[in-house]
């Protein structure tokens, strides 16, 4: 399957983001809850501005909010679906973006696809 070179480059970006993540655990107090046994993708940080929130009881699900979206300040609508066999949405308000963008915690849950739904934290 070929990719687009948007898609290409999202795909790089979602990879370089959860390594980052990763990267930077260290120090970092998380409460998770949802379904399933799954681990829970990395905290905040993300490349430059972006950040990524932590999904509960995750198989692939990636929840991203761009740098340009923080900027913006409006209401977003994430598809964080990442790697995952399925959809999730994430609807956040102007306010919680701008929270996001100034590192305080929001707490949204996704809407129920196949069967479940998963608990977001951003830090």
């Amino acid at each position: 399957m070929q990719h687009t070179l948007e898609q290409t480059r999202l795909l790089s970006r979602r990879e370089f983001s959860r390594e980052s993540v990763l990267a930077m655990l260290a120090g970092v107090v998380i409460t998770i809850t949802g379904c399933g046994d799954d681990n829970p993708t990395a905290p905040s940080g993300g490349s430059g501005t972006d950040v990524t929130g932590v999904v509960s009881a995750n198989h692939g699900h990636i929840a991203t909010v761009t740098g340009a979206q923080i900027t913006a300040a409006g209401a977003v609508s994430l598809n964080i679906m990442g790697q995952a066999d399925h959809p999730h949405t994430v609807t956040l308000t102007a306010a919680q973006v701008q929270q996001i963008g100034s590192r305080q915690q929001v707490v949204v849950t996704s809407t129920t696809d196949a069967g479940h739904q998963h608990t977001v934290t951003f830090n």
